[in-house]
């Protein structure tokens, strides 16, 4: 039974649902229940009026779940409902809304509703049934495992990974829920490739004719978008015949980072280290990397918007909403560099990349230790020598800025990006620190090298113009 929506109730269905709706906005959640049960006879699959009733309900309770899951005094009036749930399931349901007036978190009568929704054919009706349950007692494991897999039958594989993935908050070590979660997770990212139409099956989109092609794609470096649908399509149907081979699950991943899809790509790279029990590091890393690239997507998108609309009233929210985006980054980059490091405490790129960070963020306190022992690593030394010297800069330590990049200055030979970066920094800490000779004699070594960089070409020139 399909869904009702208000523009199909008749005229005076319409009239009652307006005075509910007006009780509901004036609090009197006897009048709206009231309504709304009258409303609901005449019409059962109008859903939005069942939430309104139930919201109406657990307002007039003050939210109040003493009766959830044991034996209330409506317990005794759902027994008789039962036999009622498949010879008349609309008559049932009406019933059970006797109880769930009282008693809207009523754990028997919501799953009695549940199963009368069912039989009525009314899918949405079941799943609200189940909802409100959990919403009554969020913490409950099994009412939790019956709404994930609720979810997964109806082909709601996103929701069924957030509920799964509250289970496993719950209980880490609920594996049914920790399985549930990968499973629906792939289940999600294969609807949402359109690997699922109800009119086909992976024969039906992968052909024997096609497999020369097939083959000769999956060498191609560069593919077009029509090209990696078909090799999504392909390695589904390998997924399916083994959803454990970490083989087909890095593929997929690599397919979709490929496209672009980065969502699918994190959902896949993600899965696929859950096989190796998130041993395989280059697959963790994947996945965080993945998610770094997703917030920049949203933040280049923002930027371009507000820098094509600066004078809009439109784009003040935008913008708050980029400093959020660009907050969000910052914060689980650093979360992801912190974990690294706790890992792999003698990694010391990954000490570098945490010190780099901390820098970015200002936190240039705890951004010194880091470069210290970043700097013991020939690949980062000069990089992190240079932040280093930022670090004592911005803590008003110049001596000791002045002596770090001095040491790198004269490690360095050629007048590369890197060394240009360093002597320019030395220079204007020359400047602050009052030493004019040594300013200017830095400015001039770029100078000579590179008229364009930065402003050294005014600074030197500015020094020979008579004050």
């Amino acid at each position: 039974m399909a869904v009702k929506t208000e523009k199909e109730l008749s005229e005076g269905n319409r009239a009652t649902w307006l005075k509910a709706l007006s009780a509901m906005q004036l609090k009197n959640y006897g009048y709206t229940i009231q309504l709304t049960q009258a409303l609901l006879k005449q019409e059962p699959s109008f859903l939005t009026a069942r939430q309104v009733a139930r919201k109406a309900a657990i307002a007039k309770s003050s939210g109040k779940k003493g009766l959830m899951s044991g034996m209330s005094t409506a317990s005794f009036s759902l027994m008789k409902v039962q036999g009622m749930v498949k010879k008349d399931p609309l008559a049932a349901i009406d019933a059970i809304e006797k109880v769930l007036e009282s008693e809207p978190y009523n754990q028997q009568a919501n799953l009695l509703l549940r199963d009368a929704a069912s039989a009525a054919e009314m899918i949405e009706t079941a799943t609200f049934a189940l909802e409100t349950i959990v919403e009554g007692n969020p913490r409950d494991p099994k009412m939790l495992h019956e709404l994930a897999a609720h979810y997964t039958q109806i082909g709601e594989a996103d929701k069924a990974v957030d509920v799964y993935n509250r289970i496993v908050a719950i209980n880490p070590a609920d594996l049914i829920a920790v399985k549930g979660s990968k499973d629906a997770s792939a289940r999600a990212s294969m609807q949402k490739g359109g690997w699922e139409r109800q009119d086909a099956t992976y024969r039906d989109l992968i052909r024997d004719k096609e497999a020369a092609v097939s083959m000769e794609q999956q060498s191609r470096v560069v593919r077009s978008d029509e090209m990696i649908d078909q090799q999504l399509a392909e390695y589904g149907k390998r997924y399916e015949e083994n959803p454990e081979s970490i083989d087909v699950g890095r593929k997929i991943a690599e397919l979709y980072e490929q496209k672009g899809d980065f969502d699918n790509a994190i959902t896949w790279f993600t899965y696929t280290a859950g096989l190796t029990n998130n041993s395989d590091a280059a697959l963790v890393r994947k996945a965080k990397d993945l998610q770094i690239k997703q917030y920049d997507k949203s933040i280049a998108e923002f930027e371009v918007f507000i820098a094509a609309n600066p004078d809009s009233d439109e784009t003040k929210p935008y913008i708050e909403q980029l400093t959020e985006i660009k907050r969000q980054r910052a914060e689980y980059s650093l979360d992801e560099a912190r974990s690294r490091v706790e890992r792999n405490p003698t990694d010391l790129n990954f000490r570098f990349e945490l010190g780099a960070l901390l820098v970015e963020t200002g936190n240039y306190k705890d951004a010194i230790q880091e470069l210290q022992k970043a700097r013991s690593n020939p690949s980062v030394r000069p990089r992190a020598i240079s932040l280093l010297g930022k670090c004592f800069v911005e803590r008003g330590m110049l001596d000791l800025a002045a002596r770090t990049l001095e040491e790198a200055v004269a490690e360095l030979t050629g007048m590369d990006a890197t060394k240009k970066e360093i002597v320019y920094n030395l220079g204007l800490i020359y400047e602050k620190m009052g030493d004019k000779d040594r300013y200017l004699a830095n400015m001039k070594q770029i100078y000579e090298i590179d008229y364009g960089y930065s402003d050294v070409a005014d600074r030197v020139e500015s020094s020979y113009t008579p004050s």
